[in-house]
């Protein structure tokens, strides 16, 4: 009866931590990509690396309250940056 009980409570433990760590992940994720463009992709794109770093790291410490800052940026502005570092400077 207790092995079960405690692997429950494992299990429970691992969603939280996993809930958790998903977000910081993503986050961490989208601050990598934004800098690791070269800077005149950010200058075709007219886009500011610096205010989409400082949104990325902002994003880290707010968990779920920044998840919709790094989800623009990884489903919007960076396939933007991606078009223009291809030649795709309609973009």
């Amino acid at each position: 009866m207790f092995i079960a009980s405690g692997l429950a409570d494992y299990a429970v433990a691992c969603f939280w931590v996993a809930l958790f760590l998903a977000p910081i992940t993503i986050a961490v994720w989208a601050l990598l990509d934004a800098a690791s463009r070269p800077a005149w992709v950010w200058a075709l794109a007219r886009r500011s690396r610096v205010a989409w770093m400082v949104a990325a790291m902002v994003s880290v410490p707010l968990v779920f309250a920044g998840l919709p800052i790094v989800g623009y940026y990884l489903l919007t502005v960076r396939p933007t940056l991606r078009a223009v570092e291809s030649g795709d400077l309609s973009a």
